[in-house]
């Protein structure tokens, strides 16, 4: 099992050969950034005396558990991703980190998070989950960042719902592609929580495919710039915005017109025949077709009545103002008649 330790930072690190001057003590106490990705390592020593370590690299190795980081209270970077972990813990001593790349590991659940209140960027993509199983957030720990967070990315993950997340309002950036993300109107939800977002990669869900769903998104997050991979028009984003206003404040009109009587529902819209008063009224045409005394009618005549059986035939729409009452009444009446 290879560990990472002093020693192997010691013989592994040319910079240090190249200053002799330097005690070995000296040198790990001065260092800030140590890169030992891709070594197949699979523990981590006791790296106390590396306590200016801001950046860490340790991806692409054998790593299942994250451990003696408790020293690094100045690291600003993590870099863990591809490797064997399965849970986050140990990492409440890093209350500087602001980039954590844990992508590619078998983590079921994002805890353990709490105490990072100056983490910015959270990049969990691609984990080996259990068949049938998605990627879990503690509630706990999306409360923590909600105020500091502005880069997410959870692409691969089998991840159905995003509600969770509406509590991130700083996200700049969400990535969430090849997912099982299908319900539009959660979506318009969360992202109207989310003002400040600027770039979103949803591509690869099921709800790509749903009408209008580039054009919904736009008008939702008045601020985003790219989304799936394309950059967004100005000029488009300002007409998608401005003909959604337009739709809202036509519908709302509408249904205070319905709900003060002013303007008819479909429900009071019936198709009569004439009026009584009518010249094309059935009683009215056929007094005048023979009156008393008369032979047939000539052809002209005929011709005329024939006019004026097919107007007195022509339906009129009879809009009839009713309250409000009376509609919900009818509306009730058609739901029990299964209309």
């Amino acid at each position: 099992m290879v560990r990472l330790t002093m020693d192997l930072i010691a013989k592994s690190s040319n910079h240090f050969k190249n200053k002799r001057s330097y005690s070995l003590p000296t040198y790990l106490k001065k260092l800030t950034h140590l890169n030992f990705s891709n070594r197949n390592i699979e523990d981590i020593d006791d790296l106390s005396t590396c306590r200016n370590l801001t950046v860490l690299y340790l991806y692409d190795n054998q790593i299942s558990q994250i451990c003696n980081l408790g020293f690094a209270s100045n690291l600003t970077h993590l870099y863990m991703q591809n490797n064997n972990i399965t849970h986050i813990d140990n990492l409440s001593s890093l209350q500087k980190l602001s980039k954590l790349y844990l992508g590619g590991n078998s983590i079921t659940v994002v805890e353990g998070l709490e105490e990072l209140g100056e983490l910015k960027e959270l990049h969990m993509e691609g984990q080996r989950l259990p068949s049938g199983e998605k990627l879990l957030f503690d509630p706990r720990t999306l409360l923590s960042l909600a105020e500091s967070l502005g880069v997410l990315n959870i692409n691969k993950n089998n991840i159905d719902d995003v509600r969770d997340l509406a509590i991130l309002k700083k996200l700049t950036h969400f990535f969430a592609a090849d997912n099982q993300l299908q319900d539009m109107q959660d979506l318009e939800l969360v992202f109207s929580q989310w003002p400040q977002l600027h770039r979103m990669d949803l591509s690869g869900n099921p709800v790509c495919h749903k009408p209008k769903y580039r054009d919904r998104l736009i008008t939702v997050c008045k601020c985003l710039n790219e989304l799936d991979g394309k950059e967004i028009n100005e000029l488009s984003r300002q007409f998608l915005i401005n003909w959604k206003a337009s739709k809202d404040a036509k519908k709302k009109l509408k249904d205070e017109r319905i709900m003060t009587g002013q303007i008819t529902d479909p429900f009071t819209d019936f198709h009569m025949g004439p009026h009584p008063s009518s010249k094309y009224n059935y009683a009215n045409v056929l007094g005048k077709r023979n009156p008393p005394g008369c032979g047939r009618p000539s052809r002209k005549v005929r011709s005329e009545h024939s006019q004026l059986d097919s107007a007195a035939m022509r339906p009129r729409t009879v809009k009839i103002p009713v309250s409000a009452g009376l509609l919900s009444d009818v509306a009730d009446n058609a739901k029990v008649c299964g209309l």
